[in-house]
């Protein structure tokens, strides 16, 4: 039988110290982006982490909501109401129920590439200076449910565990693998070296259509997509092996890139 819940009454509980002042923006005062718990929001996305390799460290939340999720007996539940619940995350939570795990290493980049097939068809998204985190997030999500494979992000982009992240992505983020390009854009030269034809997607008139990229003889694709208004820098679409837009209609020159990056990689499939 699950363990129930421990009930919070003390918003100072060191126990949900993970869940405290969630507003507080994508790092805790003094520490290095990317190093804090993962925080996942709603009971699909919390399903989804349960499912994922990431350790749960806890789960939180209103009475009823952590008990119908029939935690495994090792994961730490706490419920509490609804205001209780208000003053440690610092914010009105709709979605009922909160959890924290552990961030896993980052994938061997090779690793990766590669995939668990070498010779198999493989699609990555290569993301460049992505700050907006629901971006990130849609992005994610598209990826997950459009089949590719794994995320590439460049050192500048925002930290794709991050709680907003997360929740846009209805948690399928943690399902992809992602790893950084530490040497951007020169790191593309690895996915060349592994058989990728890198697609870096731009407006310009003179790219090629994204529709004519012959998928047949390239297996392996890797979309590059930029930051929202200024797009790819010069140097990535330099780096990429071609050039591509999305057509549309006259006096429309572009898209979100989260609408971008779902519209090629269906495109791409």
């Amino acid at each position: 039988m699950p363990v129930p819940p421990v009930l919070i009454t003390d918003p100072a509980d060191d126990r949900v110290a993970d869940f405290r002042d969630l507003v507080a923006g994508d790092r805790r005062p003094g520490t290095e982006r990317g190093t804090g718990p993962v925080i996942v929001e709603g009971v699909p996305a919390v399903q989804r982490l349960l499912a994922s390799p990431y350790p749960v460290r806890s789960v939180f939340g209103i009475p009823g909501r952590v008990a119908d999720l029939q935690l495994p007996e090792d994961v730490p539940a706490y419920e509490a109401d609804r205001w209780v619940l208000s003053d440690v995350i610092g914010f009105r939570l709709t979605r009922g129920v909160l959890a924290s795990a552990d961030r896993l290493p980052p994938p061997d980049l090779d690793e990766l590439l590669t995939g668990p097939d070498p010779a198999a068809p493989r699609r990555l998204a290569v993301l460049e200076g992505l700050n907006d985190h629901e971006n990130i997030g849609s992005i994610a999500r598209s990826a997950m449910a459009l089949g590719v494979d794994g995320l590439l992000l460049d050192p500048t982009c925002a930290d794709p565990l991050y709680r907003r992240c997360v929740r846009v992505s209805m948690g399928h983020v943690l399902s992809l693998p992602i790893a950084v390009l530490g040497s951007w854009p020169t790191d593309l030269d690895r996915l060349h070296d592994a058989g990728y034809l890198t697609v870096a997607l731009t407006p310009a008139a003179d790219a090629v259509d994204l529709g004519d990229v012959d998928l047949a003889a390239h297996p392996r694709t890797a979309v590059l997509l930029g930051a929202e208004g200024p797009g790819l820098t010069d140097a990535a679409k330099t780096a990429a092996r071609v050039r591509a837009r999305i057509p549309m209609r006259p006096g429309v020159d572009s898209l979100g890139v989260a609408a971008a990056a779902a519209v090629a990689f269906a495109t791409l499939r």
